[in-house]
């Protein structure tokens, strides 16, 4: 068995930031497929009395320990492995503050405009998909100012900030109907720079459950 599991699917960027930071600092770890779309293995009472309260993913398991909510996850796994952890309290809580913007704003925005796109039936109403929409550019404008500044949004070494902020950005642009990156310079050249760390992969290859079932 590998050191850490993570309970995880191909579809979820909140997952995705716990997967990719497994795999950029080189952890040991498998992937375990929660079924969200078809089963809903997440909504049933074993998997919230035993993985999970809460009914999401992901979850990390790692010994005895299981992790929820995918900022812990990820300074979890920094200070463990001493990878991509901000250096000195001044710089960690300037992360954190990245990590919660992004979970409110960036991925808050963005990961319920593309399932309502692309996952829910009936899909989204006009309105919603409108009011999200706006949301998600107000908040990419904002990393992307962020960006104009240095090569990663606490300077010149990626944190567990950048890992969390790409949460959704790499999700093809078909899936949103417009593309994040051509619309951002910063953030597509940022998007590059992650992409060439070690250990880097896409959310579809990283987890399991893409494509879906017809």
């Amino acid at each position: 068995m590998a050191e850490y599991q993570l309970y995880c699917f191909a579809q979820s960027g909140n997952a995705y930031r716990a997967a990719l930071m497994l795999s950029v600092i080189g952890a040991d770890w498998e992937p375990i497929y929660v079924d969200f779309f078809k089963a809903g293995v997440q909504r049933t009472p074993e998997y919230r009395d035993n993985i999970n309260e809460m009914g999401e993913a992901p979850v990390l398991r790692h010994g005895d320990r299981k992790l929820s909510q995918s900022g812990v996850i990820l300074l979890y796994l920094a200070q463990r492995s001493g990878k991509f952890l901000p250096r000195g309290e001044d710089a960690q809580l300037e992360a954190l503050r990245w990590i919660i913007f992004d979970n409110q704003k960036v991925g808050g925005a963005l990961g319920p405009y593309r399932f309502l796109r692309n996952f829910a039936k009936p899909p989204g109403h006009p309105a919603v998909m409108e009011f999200l929409k706006g949301r998600a550019d107000s908040a990419l404008a904002i990393v992307d100012k962020r960006l104009s500044r240095g090569p990663y949004i606490l300077g010149a070494e990626p944190t567990i900030a950048d890992i969390s902020l790409t949460s959704y950005l790499y999700y093809p642009s078909e899936e949103f109907g417009f593309d994040i990156a051509a619309q951002h310079r910063n953030i597509g050249a940022w998007l590059d720079r992650m992409k060439a760390l070690p250990g880097w992969a896409h959310p579809y290859d990283l987890m399991p459950g893409h494509p879906l079932p017809q």
